[in-house]
């Protein structure tokens, strides 16, 4: 059965630009700009005035309204990004051989070492835009930041992901850099 029309709005907030052009969305603030294409959906995308986005779609079946919903979360996700930034921990667990962290060429590349005892230097380069730090605070922390939820998440994932534990039982061997926390780097209220 297909919905005659089906459609979203998203409120855009004073201190963010949203401009859309033939489905590519262009989203500007404080912290940078962001841009994403949706020209693979069949899905109409409008600028009411300065405070709303209205994501529309018409005769669609079950499958194809959900992109609606999706689209908005992206738009959502884009502004706060360029207001707030998106944070994310991750920690090393270890049960002997200590895993040792070091970052290259401006926080766009971490080396790890001594996993698993292994002389291996394991590196793993970052997204554009996306700064990886070792936190001061705490012990084996890194800290991960960026505009784009997508590059933040997906460098984090490949800095877990360099530290697979092969031909072994991973019930007993859980070394690795996992995620701990997900955040925003600018806290809302601590202005």
């Amino acid at each position: 059965m297909k919905v005659i029309r089906s459609s979203r709005t998203v409120k855009i907030p004073d201190e963010v630009d949203v401009s859309v052009k033939a489905r590519v969305v262009t989203v500007k603030g404080k912290r940078g700009t962001l841009t994403k294409d949706f020209k693979h959906l069949a899905i109409d995308i409008k600028k009411l005035g300065k405070s709303q986005v209205i994501v529309t779609k018409w005769f669609g079946t079950r499958k194809q309204l959900a992109a609606v919903r999706t689209v908005c979360s992206h738009i959502e996700n884009m502004i706060k990004g360029v207001t707030l930034g998106f944070l994310y921990k991750m920690r090393s667990a270890y049960a002997h051989f200590p895993i040792n962290c070091n970052v290259k060429d401006e926080g766009g590349l971490i080396e790890i070492r001594n996993f698993l005892g292994e002389k291996l230097i394991r590196q793993v380069k970052m997204n554009p835009g996306v700064v990886v730090t070792l936190s001061t605070k705490q012990k084996d922390e890194l800290i991960l930041e960026g505009n784009d939820i997508e590059l933040v998440s997906n460098s984090a994932a490949m800095i877990q992901q360099s530290t697979t534990v092969k031909n072994k039982d991973i019930r007993k061997f859980l070394d690795g850099i996992y995620v701990s926390e997900k955040t925003t780097v600018i806290i809302p209220g601590d202005d």
